[in-house]
């Protein structure tokens, strides 16, 4: 049985999803992802592939290089039932307290109630690297 989330529902697991990641929670952020999911860092020329590996990795090197991440100031446009593109700022907090500030926009795609894939375009340093 296939499930399709309504745009609310979509707009909910992206906050969701930036909400664990602002909290440096790899397995709630991991939880918004299928198994076989990819995340594209488009402006990198980078793909990290399977929530367990790559993409677990490039979030465990995301907390060790930074105090605090926050991502806020959203603007979604849904594509029910499964696509979701978010507009946000990111403001990366290093760990000698300088401050790196992004505006990045991802394109979410949903299998059932998770992401599959996501497709990052950032400004700035590459800070999933």
């Amino acid at each position: 049985m296939s499930t399709s989330l309504d745009s609310a529902e979509l707009i909910a697991l992206v906050e969701r999803y930036f909400a664990s990641v602002d909290q440096m929670d790899v397995e709630a952020t991991l939880a918004c992802f299928e198994p076989d999911a990819t995340f594209t860092i488009a402006t990198f020329d980078t793909v990290y592939r399977g929530r367990d590996t790559g993409i677990r990795g490039m979030f465990e090197r995301l907390n060790s290089r930074y105090s605090r991440v926050w991502h806020g100031n959203f603007d979604h446009v849904v594509q029910a039932p499964n696509r979701v593109a978010s507009q946000f700022r990111v403001e990366n907090t290093l760990l000698d307290g300088s401050l790196r500030v992004k505006n990045n926009c991802n394109f979410f795609s949903v299998r059932g109630a998770r992401f599959d894939a996501v497709q990052v375009y950032m400004s700035g340093d590459n800070s999933l690297a």
